[in-house]
């Protein structure tokens, strides 16, 4: 059984949302799936003990949130080389902030990403049928 931490950004709840979805999707692959708010997170050896990570926050002003940069500034002091990773979003015009935390995971962390790249949903999607089956899946 591996163990993923699963940490985000939630300003309205909708990324929460999210993030339950796809812990979901980790424990129905027999997996443990940890959730933590990156507020919560205050240094790289909170990051410490996982065997894969999924980071997400919502898309504000075609940006992350400032919490968000400033947690992944934490997590590459973690060394996170080759672990396994993943990214995702909420947003309600556009959905530019899991492709940029996904990139940054990859490129410069140089973690192993899954090859279903980021994951974006619209709010309006999340707690349809749809929006919680693609959550899921991406768990």
């Amino acid at each position: 059984m591996k163990k993923i931490l699963i940490a985000y950004v939630s300003r309205t709840g909708n990324t929460e949302k999210i993030a339950e979805y796809v812990a979901e999707g980790v424990r129905f692959s027999g997996n443990e799936a940890v959730l933590k708010k990156v507020a919560d997170i205050k240094s790289e050896k909170d990051l410490e003990g996982y065997d894969g990570y999924i980071f997400g926050c919502p898309t504000y002003h075609r940006d992350m949130t400032s919490g968000m940069k400033t947690f992944l500034f934490i997590a590459e002091k973690a060394n996170l080389l080759g672990k396994m990773g993943g990214a995702f979003c909420s947003y309600t015009h556009s959905g530019e902030s899991a492709p940029m935390i996904f990139d940054t995971m990859q490129f410069v962390f140089k973690m192993d990403m899954v090859d279903l790249g980021p994951l974006s949903l619209k709010e309006a999607v999340i707690g349809t049928k749809e929006g919680i089956q693609a959550c899921q899946e991406y768990g």
